[in-house]
C-alpha cells in the first residue's frame, strides 16, 4: 500500500538534500545570518564527548522490536543515594535521528558524565512507509516503563527520574507525559523539552521572532509548506485532526505534567511552539523554566561543539541533578 504522507516527505527531503543550499526553501534573506548559523566556529570539530560505560538493549519483539542505550557514568558510584535516571529522547522530524548523531549520543554522554546520571536513549521506530503515530511514542511508553522496572538494576530512584526529548522527541516526551498520567503510570519527576514541536500548526511568532524570521530561510523558519508534511508525515493524517496525545499543545488540561525545562533555539520557527507551550504550561499551573539559547538555529545539540551547546549540556545536567536533590 502507498504511504502518501512518507512518499511526499520523502521526495522534498531528498530535493532538498540534492540542491543543498542552493534549493529556495534554503536560502537565507540575509545571506550573513546563514553564514553565522551554519559555518563552522573554531574548536568545534575538536569536540570529544566524555567516556561513559554504554550497553544496547533489545526491547520488543520481531516487527515491534527497537533498542535502547543505557549510558552508565564511569566514576564510583555513590554508596549513600541513588543516581539520577534521565530517559532521552532523540529528534529528526519523528522520521529521521539515530542514537549515534550529537543530539542523541553527545547529549546522553554529557548528562551522564555531568549529572553522575545514567541516561536510556530510545531508538524509537521511526516514521516512515507505513510507520506512523503511535508507534514512536509506543516505544517511548515502553522504554520508559522498562526504566522504571529496572530502577533497582540500574543503582537509581524510580520516584527521581527525569524524561526529555529534543524537537520531534521533545513532542514525544510530552506526549509520554500525557499517556502515563491517563494510564495511572509512575510519572517522572520532571521533564526537559529542548526546542520542541508541539503543534500541528505552530502558533503566531512573537514580533521579536517575527523579526527574525523575516531574516531565515523557508527551512529554517519552518513555513508551513515545510512543517506540514513532516507533522502529517508523522500523524498518518492531516495536522488539524492531531490527538494531544500526538501534538499535546492540543492538550484541554496540561496540569498533569511535572516541573518542565524548556529551551529553544533564538533562530528557529519552532521557537513559536515552544513558547506558546511554557505559556500553556504556566496557566495550568506548572513550574516552567522557560529559555532561549541565543545566537543559534534549530537542533544545536546537533553539534556538540558548539560553545551554545556545551552551555545547554551543562544547564540540562545541573537541571536533571537537582530534581534528584529535591526532596520528594
Amino acid at each position: 500500500m502507498t504511504d502518501q504522507y512518507w512518499n511526499r516527505l520523502l521526495a522534498k527531503y531528498t530535493e532538498m538534500t540534492h540542491l543543498g543550499a542552493a534549493h529556495p526553501s534554503a536560502v537565507f534573506p540575509d545571506p550573513s545570518l546563514g553564514s553565522l548559523l551554519e559555518a563552522p566556529v573554531e574548536g568545534e570539530e575538536d569536540y570529544t564527548p566524555p567516556a561513559v560505560h554504554t550497553r544496547d538493549l533489545p526491547l520488543g519483539e520481531g516487527a515491534e522490536s527497537f533498542q535502547i542505550r543505557v549510558y552508565t557514568p564511569a566514576t564510583p558510584e555513590s554508596s549513600n543515594r541513588a543516581r539520577a535516571l534521565f530517559v532521552w529522547v532523540h529528534g529528526g522530524a519523528w522520521a529521521f535521528g539515530d542514537l549515534e548523531g550529537g543530539e542523541g549520543d553527545a547529549t546522553a554522554r554529557e548528562v551522564a558524565a555531568r549529572a553522575d546520571a545514567v541516561v536510556i536513549a530510545i531508538d524509537y521506530r521511526l516514521a516512515r512507509a507505513g510507520v506512523h503515530y503511535p508507534v514512536p511514542l509506543d516505544d517511548v511508553i515502553t522504554a520508559y516503563r522498562w526504566a522504571v522496572a529496572h530502577c533497582d538494576e540500574l543503582g537509581v530512584d524510580p520516584a527521581r527520574m527525569v524524561l526529555g526529548g529534543a524537537s520531534a522527541g521533545g513532542n514525544l516526551a510530552a506526549g509520554a507525559v500525557l499517556r502515563l498520567a491517563d494510564e495511572g503510570d509512575t510519572m517522572p519527576a520532571g521533564i526537559v523539552l529542548a526546542y520542541p514541536t508541539l503543534h500541528a500548526v505552530l502558533p503566531p511568532a512573537s514580533a521579536e521572532l517575527q523579526a527574525r524570521l523575516e531574516r531565515m530561510s523557508a527551512a529554517s523558519g519552518f513555513k508551513p509548506e515545510i512543517y506540514t508534511p513532516i507533522v502529517e508525515n508523522y500523524l498518518g493524517g492531516p495536522a488539524d485532526a492531531a490527538p494531544p496525545n500526538a501534538m499535546p499543545g492540543v492538550a484541554d488540561d496540561l496540569s498533569v505534567f511535572p516541573p518542565t525545562y524548556i529551551f529553544n533555539c533564538e533562530f528557529d520557527g519552532l521557537r513559536a511552539s515552544g513558547e506558546r507551550f511554557a505559556e500553556q504550561l504556566r496557566d495550568a499551573g506548572v513550574p516552567v523554566r522557560s529559555e532561549t539559547v541565543r545566537g543559534v538555529a534549530h537542533a544545536h545539540l546537533a553539534r556538540p561543539g558548539l560553545p551554545q551547546a556545551r552551555q545547554s549540556h551543562a544547564d540540562l545536567a545541573a537541571w536533571v541533578a537537582a530534581r534528584v536533590a529535591q526532596p520528594v
